[in-house]
């Protein structure tokens, strides 16, 4: 308990203060243990897996440049994550509407997608 109140005393802003707090919560990682089944949508490709875990550690993922969508992103790269423009963001969120949608079924709940 002593090196986590070091190490917590020593971190610079909040945002490493939330990450080390998320990293050292209870299931974590559990992400890590998850089998790599490509037909269920759990297969990570490099990249992904670099993203990931680069967000999780806090380190430089791109160059700094200017979006498209206009603002400045940082070498961090944490503006991809809320850009409207983003690649696939539009599929991952039809995917995640016909997964709620299949949950509803399987529970025999009428639903209709707007």
């Amino acid at each position: 308990m002593q090196d986590r109140a070091i190490v917590e005393a020593g971190l610079g802003n909040s945002e490493d203060r939330a990450r080390f707090l998320a990293a050292a919560s209870p299931r974590s990682g559990d992400w890590l243990h998850a089998l790599p089944i490509a037909a269920c949508g759990l297969r990570l490709d490099d990249e992904a897996v670099r993203v990931a875990v680069g967000l999780r550690l806090g380190i430089n993922l791109c160059v700094p440049h200017t979006c498209r969508c206009g603002p400045e992103v940082d070498s961090r790269g944490l503006q991809g994550l809320t850009c409207k423009l983003a690649p696939g963001r539009i599929a991952r969120h039809q995917v995640l509407n016909d997964l709620v949608l299949m949950a509803f079924a399987s529970a025999s709940i009428t639903v209709t997608k707007e």
